[in-house]
């Protein structure tokens, strides 16, 4: 069965539901099943998501989603695809922009508007902790637990942690997240999800609404979500490791070309099965079979084609 509707991990897929004019009414529902009740919002305006440095030896910053409401409360909304390193220290060094941009010339008292950054993560990120949560809401705190500085919040979403079935689902917020989470598996809209404001989600992440452009571009972001996933880096560290055991540089060399290999045929199944629906025994045993100048072919070519024939 072919999918009907986008990846909302996908970089295309996650402004197309929340970073457009005709979809701020989804991602201001969103936000403020979030936010505290004095600060829900209303009215949204999207600010540039590039953030330049102020000298030219300083790094700069671009977000998935940054806004503000009418009053001058800032929101960064990030999905995060993959695990990375120093994933708090990044998401802490984004929220200097939005701190740095209110600094005023001349006579300023150094007030501040409030700061919300909102990341959605495809990975757990503390699951070395004994109880990893599916959501971690963060702030300034002193030594009690006591609330120091209420303008900076941090919203920390690990999506792998979320595991309600539809019959499971109490809340909006809880709607919310299992629609993210399911989205690209529904083929129609569930009971529990008929409501207006779903509705528009899924008539704006239906595949057969995209213009051809957008089809092509949503389909290079699927490649590359995959690719970031994980699904080649994880199989190459692998083969590292396996060549590792087996104590010889032949070992390493060989674990390494293994490793990128498979994970080439498995980036290439997923994406076959995302374009063309499921897979024949056959075709997955001839994808097995390629070398790998025949997947970067095939992984090429994958755009144009018009059928699973055509393609090989």
């Amino acid at each position: 069965m072919t999918t009907k509707y986008i990846n909302p991990y996908t970089d295309f897929g996650f402004k197309k539901l929340f970073g457009e004019e005709g979809s701020k009414d989804l991602l201001m529902d969103f936000l403020n099943q979030l936010l505290p009740p004095h600060h829900q919002v209303a009215s949204l305006s999207f600010k540039n998501p590039e953030k330049t440095q102020s000298t030219p030896k300083e790094r700069k910053a671009i977000f998935d989603i940054y806004c503000q409401n009418p009053d001058g409360e800032r929101f960064i909304v990030e999905m995060q695809k993959a695990k990375v390193k120093f994933f708090k220290d990044r998401s802490l060094f984004y929220s200097t922009f939005p701190i740095k941009e209110q600094a005023k010339k001349g006579g300023w008292n150094f007030k501040l508007m409030p700061i919300y950054f909102v990341a959605i993560l495809d990975f757990i990120y503390d699951e070395k902790e004994e109880a990893a949560k599916f959501r971690r809401d963060v702030s300034l705190k002193d030594q009690d637990g006591d609330i120091f500085y209420d303008k900076l919040h941090f919203k920390f979403l690990q999506m792998p942690l979320f595991t309600k079935q539809e019959h499971e689902l109490e809340t909006h917020f809880d709607k919310w997240i299992y629609f993210l989470k399911n989205l690209e598996n529904f083929d129609h809209i569930p009971a529990i999800l008929n409501e207006p404001i779903f509705q528009k989600g899924f008539e704006i992440a239906e595949l057969a609404h995209l213009k051809p452009k957008q089809a092509d571009d949503y389909q290079k972001s699927l490649l590359e979500y995959w690719e970031v996933k994980n699904v080649m880096d994880t199989s190459f560290e692998e083969g590292i490791i396996e060549g590792l055991a087996k104590g010889k540089i032949e070992g390493i060399i060989e674990g390494k070309i293994e490793g990128k290999i498979e994970g080439k045929i498995e980036t290439l199944t997923l994406l076959l099965k995302s374009r063309f629906g499921v897979l024949t025994a056959e075709q997955r045993e001839k994808i097995n079979l390629l070398s790998e100048e025949q997947l970067n072919q095939v992984l090429n070519r994958l755009w144009t084609a018009q059928s699973l024939q055509d393609l090989f």
